[in-house]
């Protein structure tokens, strides 16, 4: 016969353990920030160093966001992803050349209306482009990681001279918009306009992907198929059509960074995207493959190590990306953020 104590301890239910979310890597911005004021000395200097690091690191989070999610979901290196940025970058140059009465206007209005535009176009095209960059290149390599890598390079390769065939080899001015340009004063630090629009576009950017990943059934399943593709697909959903969908929300992301990054350099070049693409993967592999919040905390450590590095020791601004890139990897072998697929 049992004791009452036992009886109730056989009938409660083991306790689930308790999952505290990795914040640890969400302080190696600030950490990061505060570590280079000592080294930049003036807190003015400081400030726009700060912003321009914070605005590079939101339009590579930007770019690189899709292909992020394309590696997680689909198991795809695609090293032709600068063909998007690329592309998108000059469709913004067209795009803008038609409405040049717009931009030189003294209307902050008729100057947003003509940037977003050329935003909503260059996504468009990008991501209609990408369907069928999927369905030529990509869909006939699925699981198959070198030809992936040989093909998808080709293929940017290709787009490149597409490229060149269309706009030209030259570079091509992108120039910003008139109420786009010069800077604000806060106390006696200068920070460019333009670089706090690509702080906060870039953040809600961030905000609506992880909404939409955590709030939304495609996102539901989108990040269970990074998990576990095998059992999406036993629970009936195809998951082919989330793999397209996956990789054109992927290719206008590039696209509209493209956009930015052109308006940020003030020029647009053939090879934008082979140059941007080592970076991007530097990235993701820092955030760890498949994870946005991972891409976001690695694109902003890039940004602010390389324009600190660039004002304190310019030799050492040409590596240190990859250095910085060792030093998380001896540290999390998995990037900041493993999601653990299986």
């Amino acid at each position: 016969m049992t004791t009452p104590s036992e009886t109730a301890a056989v009938q409660a239910p083991e306790a689930l353990p308790v999952v505290h979310p990795d914040r640890l890597p969400l302080l190696l911005v600030p950490a990061l920030a505060l570590l280079a004021l000592p080294f930049v000395g003036s807190f003015s200097t400081w400030v726009t160093l700060t912003f321009a690091g914070l605005a590079m690191g939101m339009i590579i989070f930007i770019i690189a966001s899709g292909l992020t999610l394309v590696f997680g979901l689909m198991d795809v290196l695609n090293f032709g992803h600068g063909v998007f940025i690329t592309l998108g970058a000059f469709m913004a140059t067209s795009v803008l050349g038609l409405m040049t009465a717009w931009t030189v206007s003294g209307s902050l209005l008729l100057n947003l209306v003509a940037v977003l535009a050329a935003m909503l176009v260059a996504m468009t095209v990008a991501g209609g482009v990408g369907v069928a960059y999927e369905r030529l290149i990509i869909r006939p390599v699925y699981g198959q990681p070198l030809k992936q890598i040989l093909i998808t390079m080709g293929g940017m390769i290709v787009g490149e001279e597409l490229i060149k065939v269309i706009w030209g080899p030259q570079a091509r001015p992108l120039l910003l918009p008139t109420a786009f340009q010069g800077s604000i004063l806060m106390g006696d630090a200068a920070v460019e306009k333009y670089r706090i629009i690509a702080v906060i576009l870039g953040l809600l950017v961030f905000a609506a992907m992880t909404w939409v990943l955590s709030r939304t059934k495609a996102g539901l399943l989108i990040r269970a198929g990074v998990q576990d593709r095998e059992m999406v697909e036993s629970l009936g959903y195809r998951i082919r059509r989330l793999f397209i969908g996956v990789f054109i929300v992927g290719s206008a992301l590039a696209g509209l960074g493209g956009v930015m990054w052109g308006l940020y350099q003030q020029s647009v070049i053939p090879q934008l995207g082979s140059q941007v693409n080592v970076l991007l993967f530097i990235v993701i592999i820092i955030g760890g493959m498949g994870s946005v919040t991972g891409c976001f905390i690695g694109a902003l450590l890039v940004g602010l190590l390389g324009n600190y590095t660039g004002f304190l020791a310019p030799k050492v601004a040409l590596f240190s990306n990859i250095l910085l890139m060792v030093i998380v990897l001896l540290w999390r072998p998995e990037g900041l953020f493993s999601l653990g697929k299986k």
